[in-house]
């Protein structure tokens, strides 16, 4: 396993990582949950994502549990967690980074996960109705606290990210370390235009998720919807349109090509291709298997293998 700083941050983090979205709650639980957990730890793997909107704190629940379970040292793994969304439909608990939200949210979290503090805590989405100082005070006194070692944020535009590490700066305040922005091959402009001055000016480090694409990047979209994939999943019916996509589906195929030559599958080319980038600190996978936990964690081998001319190759199916 290769281990990455988070940024400028002397964190360091497995270039791949294992999260939660989707798979904790609708398809994993008990025994699973462990054994997916499981086979990631023991092949290198630090840094475990979640969030408390992922099946309404459910997955938080699961994972602390399992975690628990399974014996870990609080030192030997790094935990995030996002918020934002909320638990609790009414005034100052949905969709809001306010300072009442924010305090009350952390604890809900650290309560679910069974943890004094997470190393990591994002703030899920930006929010325009909150002014970015009331957010970055409150973030950075739960930072002081202890509740959270680093804050950062996810899928927050360029613009807000520079004013909140502006804010921190003249009011000495603990500034974001870290972005977490959806980043594939068919998602790129976060990752690689709109964050791209943030990187030298604030050594802003990422922890990147849906390598593959929702699901498309992996080919097994390619003759419609499987039964049991995530896009046949109830709740997640926005997904099928993207996934059926016929101009999409034709890159897929020619990328189905490049990875037959290297012998590898498309999942693992498309989370190496990621793993490439250098302002990527690491890459979020998921599975519902263990079998997927180790695929996914295949993609080391894959990622030596990926030289410019292959690169380049890939580039080029996909530039349009």
């Amino acid at each position: 396993m290769e281990y990455r700083r988070l940024g400028r941050a002397g964190l360091k983090v497995s270039v791949l990582s294992f999260g939660s979205w989707v798979t904790f709650g609708p398809q994993l639980d008990g025994d699973l949950a462990k054994n997916c957990l499981t086979a990631a730890y023991d092949a290198g793997v630090n840094f475990f994502d979640n969030a408390e909107a992922y099946s309404g704190g459910r997955s938080e629940e699961i994972m602390g549990r399992a975690i628990a379970e399974l014996g870990w040292p609080r030192w030997s793994y790094v935990l995030s967690t996002k918020i934002f969304w909320g638990l609790h439909d009414a005034p100052n608990m949905k969709n809001t980074l306010n300072r009442k939200y924010l305090m009350q949210a952390i604890d809900g979290s650290l309560e679910r996960l069974g943890l004094d503090f997470v190393d990591l805590l994002f703030c899920h989405r930006s929010d325009p109705e909150t002014p970015v100082e009331e957010t970055v005070w409150a973030m950075h006194e739960i930072v002081a606290s202890g509740k959270a070692l680093y804050w950062g944020t996810s899928e927050w535009p360029a613009d807000d990210l520079r004013a909140a590490y502006e804010i921190a700066e003249r009011h000495h305040l603990h500034k974001p370390t870290m972005e977490q922005p959806e980043y594939s091959l068919l998602r790129r402009e976060k990752v690689e235009r709109e964050y791209e001055r943030l990187y030298e000016d604030y050594g802003l480090g990422l922890t990147t998720w849906s390598p593959l694409g929702s699901g498309i990047l992996t080919g097994k979209y390619l003759n419609g919807i499987p039964e049991g994939s995530r896009a046949s999943l109830p709740g997640y019916e926005w997904l099928k349109d993207q996934l059926t996509d016929p101009a999409t589906n034709a890159k897929v195929q020619k990328l189905k090509a490049i990875a037959d030559e290297l012998d590898c599958t498309m999942a693992q080319l498309a989370i190496a291709w990621c793993a490439k980038n250098p302002h990527v600190s690491t890459v979020i996978t998921g599975a519902s298997r263990v079998e997927q936990v180790h695929e996914n964690l295949a993609s080391l081998e894959v990622l030596e293998r990926l030289d410019d001319e292959i690169t380049q190759r890939i580039e080029s199916i996909f530039s349009d």
